[in-house]
C-alpha cells in the first residue's frame, strides 16, 4: 500500500500521514493512494520522525492528528518543520476542548470531514498556485 523511501516514484508529491488510530491512518492513506501522491505512514509522533529521516526525497505535507500519545501533533510539527523548512502543515483533530492555536502558515482540519473536503485542502495546500491557472483575469 505504502511507497518505500527514496527517490519519489514519477515525481509525485509526498504526503506523510500521522494518526494513532489505526483505521483513520487506514482511511486517509488511501485516499490519497489512489489520487496520484506518495503516501508514507506512521502510527505516532516518534515514527513520523524516523519515517521522514529515512525518507531522502522532499515529503511536501505533514498531514498529522493533533493529540497522540507520547509526541503531539504540534511537537511532530514543530520538529519536522525545523529539519524540512519548506513543509506544509495539516493538522486535523476531533478536539473539543477549546481553541487550537497554531503557527502561522500551518492548517487545521476538524474530524470528523468528508474525504472530499480533505482532498481539496491537500491539493491547495501542495497546489497554491493551480486555482489561480483556473481563475478570471484580474483587471
Amino acid at each position: 500500500m505504502e511507497k518505500q523511501p527514496g527517490s519519489s516514484p514519477n515525481n509525485l508529491k509526498t504526503i506523510l500521514v500521522v494518526d494513532d488510530d489505526p483505521p483513520t491512518l487506514e482511511l486517509i492513506s488511501e485516499l490519497f493512494l489512489g489520487s496520484g501522491y506518495n503516501v508514507l505512514t506512521a502510527s505516532s509522533g516518534e515514527s513520523a520522525v524516523q519515517r521522514a529521516r529515512n525518507y531522502k526525497s522532499e515529503i511536501h505535507l505533514l498531514l498529522s492528528d493533533f493529540q497522540m500519545p507520547g509526541m503531539s501533533g504540534i511537537e511532530l510539527a514543530i520538529k519536522m518543520t525545523l529539519e524540512r523548512p519548506q513543509l506544509k502543515v495539516l493538522m486535523m483533530s476531533a478536539f473539543t476542548g477549546g481553541m487550537l492555536v497554531l503557527n502561522e502558515g500551518w492548517h487545521f482540519l476538524p474530524k470528523p470531514f468528508v474525504p472530499s473536503q480533505l482532498r481539496a485542502l491537500v491539493l491547495g495546500l501542495i497546489f497554491p498556485d493551480r486555482e489561480s491557472k483556473f481563475s478570471t483575469n484580474a483587471p
